[in-house]
């Protein structure tokens, strides 16, 4: 199967990439990580068992691209428009549904804070200006 850059995402392969990033541990890793490139090449290897050739930078491009499709569609049914539709919102409204907004904690240095928010906590954002 070719994976060129400009090759479209099928519905089965984009299904596939929401199977294996609903999984409870790859949510976590994603969650709060900045440099995710290992969790991307465990992505594009678990895909690969699916039956889905696609590289790492494939698989983190098109994530970033559903997440933020997702993104604008919530906004818009937050402010009152219900016309803005994706195909795999509900899919992803399960996936995301618990994810916080502010997912880093930046410091003054311009490097992530490692402590992740503990579960049935809101994470705190310190301003430091």
């Amino acid at each position: 199967m070719e994976s060129g850059a400009g090759k479209h995402w099928t519905e089965e392969e984009v299904k596939a990439l929401l199977s294996v990033w609903s999984e409870k541990n790859i949510r976590k890793q994603l969650h709060g990580t900045l440099r995710n490139k290992g969790i991307f090449i465990y992505i594009a290897k678990r895909l690969q068992e699916l039956g889905v050739c696609r590289d790492w930078k494939q698989c983190r491009a098109k994530y970033k691209n559903l997440k933020y499709e997702y993104r604008t569609v919530k906004y818009a049914h937050n402010s009152g428009d219900v016309t803005k539709t994706m195909k795999f919102f509900r899919d992803l409204d399960a996936i995301l549904r618990y994810e916080p907004v502010t997912q880093l904690a930046a410091e003054e240095n311009g490097r992530c804070s490692a402590t992740e928010p503990q579960p049935n906590t809101s994470p705190t954002t310190e301003s430091t200006q």
